[in-house]
């Protein structure tokens, strides 16, 4: 294991604090900050390239020193307490961080289910949305997530943390050119008949629970603030909403929040359809 100790704010540990700040810098070095157990041990887990790994003197844990011991990276760094403090974005000083490799951008259906289940993400505007998004897609098993447009970072630290580590399971795909977006659609009808596109909005429209969700599907997610763009409904099979108490002041769901519930009543409607084929 190769390590170089930091002892002051040199130009490498600059570069450590880059990749939490600078969205262009991050892209040009192909890497990102990710700190937290639960992150870590799952991009670990998944065959996520682990460049570095930053630590303190003294003793570590089990965990961490066994972690040192068997990922191989190119270069380890450890930092005295001072500058490990400043690097981490928790109130206790997270003892092991690294810094992870990006992944490559990639739509292929047929890396899909049998009976895909698809998340289109329009323009997501705010941090802890795309986090959350990423971890209700994974814990109601979606096959991938679809961010469209000008959009927050995938790699911001505050998005990875937010997912935990959930954004190093659940595949996340970028795609800023809509033409190989609706490629990628005609390949998934192809490969899966009856594939629909279902689109998700505000106004009143069909309700959720009586669109049939049984099927191979992509749930389209609006931005926050504009919600789904028209070239995206226009292309919709179907446009959907999560019916509201009518004396409610409120007029809308938080984004990540009306998705988990079109995810859930997906689930349950195969959920359903699987016991009464048993």
């Amino acid at each position: 294991m190769a390590i170089i100790d930091i002892y002051t704010r040199n130009n490498v540990y600059q570069h450590f604090q880059v990749l939490k700040t600078n969205r262009n810098k991050r892209y040009k070095a192909g890497e990102f900050f990710v700190e937290g157990v639960r992150s870590i041990n799952e991009a670990v887990r998944q065959g996520w390239q682990v460049k570095s790994f930053l630590f303190g003197k003294g003793r570590l844990s089990d965990w961490a020193d066994n972690l040192l011991r068997t990922v191989p990276t190119e270069m380890n760094y450890r930092l005295p307490a001072e500058l490990l403090e400043e690097l981490s974005g928790k109130t206790d000083t997270s003892e092991l961080m690294a810094i992870v490799r990006m992944r490559e951008d990639e739509l292929k259906a047929g890396d899909l289910s049998e009976n895909p289940f698809l998340v289109l993400f329009d323009r997501p505007s705010n941090k802890g949305n795309l986090g959350t998004m990423i971890r209700s897609c994974d814990a109601l098993g979606a096959d991938m997530l679809i961010m469209t447009g000008h959009s927050v970072d995938l790699y911001d630290p505050d998005v990875v943390v937010s997912a935990m580590g959930s954004f190093f399971k659940l595949p996340v795909v970028r795609v800023s050119d809509n033409n190989a977006l609706w490629d990628f659609v005609a390949d998934v009808r192809r490969k899966h008949p009856g594939f629909q596109m279902v689109g998700t909005t505000a106004h009143k429209q069909n309700p959720v629970y009586e669109v049939d969700l049984t099927g191979p599907v992509m749930l389209m997610v609006g931005n926050e603030t504009m919600g789904l763009n028209q070239a995206f409904k226009d292309r919709c099979d179907i446009l959907c909403t999560i019916p509201m108490a009518e004396d409610s002041y409120a007029s809308s769901f938080n984004v990540s929040c009306a998705a988990s519930v079109m995810m859930y009543e997906l689930t349950r409607q195969r959920s359903t359809k699987g016991r009464e084929i048993l």
